[in-house]
């Protein structure tokens, strides 16, 4: 090896030692835990979410299979996609559900009106949704394809900032996780702003209340 090389990465190791034993000087002084009650936190993440031009429905486990069903009729969503372990008592009726189960196609995905899942839990702090693919929320491309996404939020799911959030996801920190915070939307140069490029451009939230 060249004089010229060593001594290039001999820098380069001292540089990353130096960054390291910075690292564990660090203070973090930010607030990690919320401070304010279930009530306050839930109307938050309502709000945010809002706020994102989301749509939210406030409903109950029980009555969230005709909740479902009307929002469906209401937008003519005729097909919906859905991860293969969704619970039953979720699915609406009155409609055609394709269970990912075995993988649909990325074709069979483009076909659908919507696509519904649960979440791992929502952050009151920044209004966003997140999965983690853990059970009932299926793989990425499930939520990504289709044009719209029905999510459903439990309310004991939402946390108040983001520090607990990534508290919460530390155990799976593995798994893909996709953060969504509102309806997919771009804007380029000019502040031309368009919706669906990266994902579903409607995003409606079925909030359980009930689950807390």
């Amino acid at each position: 090896m060249s004089g010229a090389r060593e001594a290039m990465l001999q820098r380069i190791r001292q540089a990353l030692d130096t960054a390291r034993a910075e690292d564990e000087t660090i203070l973090r002084e930010y607030q990690q835990v919320g401070e304010k009650d279930r009530a306050a936190v839930v109307a938050q993440f309502v709000e945010r979410v809002e706020d994102y031009k989301a749509t939210v429905i406030q409903t109950t486990e029980a009555a969230l299979p005709a909740t479902m069903s009307k929002v469906c009729a209401e937008r003519q969503f005729l097909r919906v996609a859905a991860p293969g372990d969704l619970p039953q008592a979720w699915l609406p009726s009155g409609m055609e559900v394709l269970r990912d189960d075995p993988p649909l196609s990325y074709e069979a995905l483009d076909g659908v009106n919507a696509v519904l899942t649960g979440c791992r839990l929502g952050i009151a702090q920044t209004g966003t949704i997140v999965l983690d693919g853990g059970v009932g929320q299926g793989r990425r491309a499930l939520s990504l394809i289709p044009d719209a996404h029905l999510c459903i939020v439990e309310a004991r799911q939402i946390v108040d900032l983001v520090p607990e959030a990534i508290t919460a996801l530390h155990a799976h920190a593995t798994r893909p996780i996709t953060f969504i915070s509102g309806p997919s939307a771009t804007s380029d140069i000019e502040l031309s702003r368009v919706e669906g490029v990266h994902g579903p451009r409607t995003l409606i939230v079925l909030l359980l209340t009930d689950k807390d």
